[in-house]
């Protein structure tokens, strides 16, 4: 396995909505960024925005030679609108042997195409936003991170039920089967959460757990 550094370069082909928030995203961390386009308008709207800036078609393997691609340790395809450009130019990320390969899905049979021809990791966008938007309607999460294997974490304000006792008299984990993991006290940093801790309705909290048993506990608030 390549060791890939923290700060490495990052190489991003497709300058649309999801690209370019993950180019100015990566700017911002001062992370150097190398983006690519066929639009020669959005390439020189970002030729200072960014590193480097470069109007080539990526399609072409012998193009992403020319502009070092093979030199990156990190790729993002964020080409999303055609599904014939997007793997093919994977596929030549993966034959000049770009270490991690990061590229966006529109469906889950275009995300199988990308995995089974050798892309590290699948990103499904407007899939992931919906999700998290849904649970987010309930009103009662103020935000909702889920993993691959059904574990959350959601930041929200405490249910009525544990407000002014401390996590363990609460029985927040043996009654709903999840863990406060901090608080956050207005006007004051956050905190790492022990049972001693009290919360109060002016606190955020950071809980974790399975989807159902976290949803379980918002609803109650």
């Amino acid at each position: 396995m390549v060791d890939i550094r923290s700060d490495a370069p990052v190489l991003v082909i497709g300058l649309g909505r999801f690209g370019a928030a993950t180019a100015g995203q990566l700017d911002r961390q001062d992370r150097e960024v190398l983006v690519v386009d066929t639009d020669a308008t959005l390439v020189q709207k970002w030729a200072d925005r960014v590193t480097h800036a470069v109007q080539t078609d990526a399609r072409s393997i012998e193009a992403l030679r020319q502009i070092g691609a093979d030199e990156f340790q990190i790729a993002v395809v964020a080409v999303g609108s055609s599904i014939e450009a997007s793997v093919l130019i994977a596929a030549n990320l993966v034959d000049l042997g770009v270490p991690q390969i990061w590229a966006k899905a529109i469906s889950f049979s275009h995300g199988k195409i990308l995995e089974r021809i050798g892309v590290h990791h699948v990103i499904y966008p407007e899939r992931e936003a919906g999700e998290r938007v849904a649970h987010l309607l309930s009103g009662s999460m103020l935000d909702f991170i889920q993993f691959d294997d059904d574990f959350v974490l959601v930041k929200m304000y405490p249910p009525r039920s544990i407000r002014g006792l401390d996590l363990e008299s609460s029985g927040v984990r043996s009654r709903y089967r999840v863990t406060v993991v901090g608080v956050k006290t207005p006007g004051q940093p956050f905190t790492y959460a022990t049972p001693s801790t009290v919360v109060s309705s002016h606190d955020l909290i950071i809980v974790s757990g399975t989807a159902s048993d976290v949803e379980r506990f918002a609803a109650i608030a």
